[in-house]
């Protein structure tokens, strides 16, 4: 089992940049794939971003594609997401999941852990 924890929201102007950042426990953080999941007021979670265990794959919403990074390093237990030319549609309550099987996973449902999120809110 492992336990999330989210850091680095806040609020931000349009244009700007945050680093969240998902600190994780356990001994067996290295075995999960890792995902960045996010839900607006009145909205359903989305996905966000999410990196393979090796950190040799990763996959990003369209919405989100070239504006937005997702890192981790095993040594460390943490995964990052680095968002930049943030909108006010990104404005968010983020979260932090991690997913025991490994491959491709974009549903809610496909991850088995998660934070209890961060707020991220970008003005206009």
């Amino acid at each position: 089992q492992v336990q999330l924890v989210e850091s680095g929201g806040g609020l931000v102007q349009a244009g700007g940049s945050l680093r969240l950042s998902c600190a994780a426990s356990g001994r067996t953080f290295s075995t999960y794939d890792m995902g960045w999941f996010r839900q607006a007021p009145g909205k359903e979670r989305e996905f966000v971003a999410s990196i393979s265990w090796t950190g040799g794959n990763t996959y990003y919403a369209d919405s989100v594609k070239g504006r937005f990074t997702i890192s981790r390093d095993n040594a460390k237990n943490t995964v990052s997401l680095q968002m930049n030319s943030l909108k006010p549609e990104d404005t968010a309550v983020y979260y932090c999941a991690a997913r025991v099987k490994h491959g491709v996973g974009f549903a809610i449902n496909d991850y088995n852990y998660w934070g209890q999120g961060t707020q991220v809110t970008v003005s206009s």
